[in-house]
């Protein structure tokens, strides 16, 4: 594969895991009875988005490889193609 294919394909899987990374362990500011005014009561106290997107990369690191692993590996090319 090229390499812009590559970065492609890592952007989607990352994009996905951040997203599904996102929600996890969130209080919101009504949980913790501190709104702050003008906000979302829903809004989240700590979001933490770089611990968040950190995790979401390295999801996607291993999802990413095992992807490409399961693409060059012989024996599954040989099972989908039967």
């Amino acid at each position: 594969m090229q390499i812009g294919s590559i970065i492609a394909v890592f952007f989607v899987i990352w994009w996905l895991s951040f997203v599904a990374v996102l929600p996890i362990g969130n209080r919101s500011q009504a949980e913790a009875g501190e709104v702050v005014a003008g906000t979302d009561p829903a809004a989240p106290v700590t979001p933490r988005l770089l611990r968040r997107a950190l995790i979401a990369t390295a999801l996607a690191v291993v999802m990413t490889g095992l992807l490409f692993w399961a693409l060059s590996n012989e024996t599954l090319y040989h099972y989908w193609n039967r």
